[in-house]
């Protein structure tokens, strides 16, 4: 019977609701609060620019069923990382090069999915292995190279995703000879940095463009050995909308290259440090940036 009902599940998530939509654009996200940002922007956007209704659909979970969302019809657009596109959706082996990383996941989601890869937002959230701040200068550690003497001393933190995924845990231990005390202890990626700030673990897997980063005293180890490969923001679209309505495209494209690293970081400590809400973070920064008035967005 649980097996059954799963399977019921599962389908009513993938149902296509395409036909009943046909002047709506749905856009999803993963289940973090950085998704729900990167989404409400692009809601946003398209509500000020086109005629569309824009349905959103946030937090549906991870990579895998984000990707499947937008296969069966069900979402039309969403963010995605190129790293993780690269590794975790083609299954192909981790490059180095943006641009090449870029390039390869645009022609096999056209390829493979007929799924439409915008150029990048501008940022890049890649892994960030922080310690804390005192810890950093009393033993002068700056890159993850030089910590490798110290982590056979110290726990270690990981979100369950970095552990299993082909460019985490297995390889950035390999390649940096990493040995801590004891097995990692996986928690929720949410409760990380106040392991870390409360000394329960003494390093941890976190992402570039975290808000904590911001204004907590902690320090992310350069990755001196260049492990991690780049993860690009990118929007990922079904390419039937490109057909629908021009002006949805124009909207997104507008999007691509406004977005630094700080921009972003900024935009998370807000949503998760300052409890601002997401739409009122999202709507804020289009204005900064001159792509919306205060008119359009009200």
């Amino acid at each position: 019977m649980r097996a059954r009902a799963f399977t019921c599940i599962v389908a009513a998530i993938f149902v296509c609701g395409c036909g009943s939509r046909q002047n709506t654009i749905v856009i999803g996200s993963k289940n973090f609060p950085e998704q729900a940002i990167l989404g409400e922007l692009l809601a946003q956007q398209i509500e000020a620019h086109t005629k569309m209704r824009v349905e959103r659909r946030f937090y549906l979970a991870g990579t895998y069923i984000c990707h499947q969302a937008l296969l069966a019809e069900r979402i039309d657009m969403y963010v995605e990382y190129t790293g993780t596109a690269l590794t975790a959706v083609l299954k192909e082996k981790p490059q180095k090069d943006p641009r090449a990383v870029f390039e390869t996941v645009r022609r096999e989601y056209m390829k493979r999915f007929h799924l439409i890869v915008e150029p990048p937002l501008g940022f890049n959230d890649s892994f960030a292995i922080v310690i804390r701040g005192a810890d950093a200068r009393k033993d002068r550690i700056g890159t993850i190279s030089q910590a490798a003497k110290y982590a056979s001393a110290w726990r270690a933190g990981f979100g369950y995703e970095f552990m299993e995924r082909p460019d985490g845990f297995d390889g950035f231990v390999k390649t940096y000879g990493l040995k801590f005390a004891g097995a990692p202890r996986i928690m929720d990626l949410g409760l990380l940095y106040r392991a870390l700030e409360s000394h329960q673990v003494d390093i941890i897997a976190g992402n570039t463009t975290d808000g904590q980063l911001l204004t907590n005293d902690f320090a992310v180890l350069a990755d001196d050995k260049h492990y991690f490969p780049p993860y690009e923001a990118v929007t990922i679209v079904r390419g039937k909308i490109a057909t629908l309505d021009p002006q949805v495209m124009s909207a997104i494209a507008e999007l691509s290259g406004k977005l630094s690293d700080h921009d972003m970081q900024q935009m998370n400590y807000e949503v998760v440090g300052a409890k601002k809400d997401i739409a009122t973070v999202a709507r804020e920064f289009l204005q900064s940036k001159h792509l919306v008035s205060s008119a359009l967005v009200q």
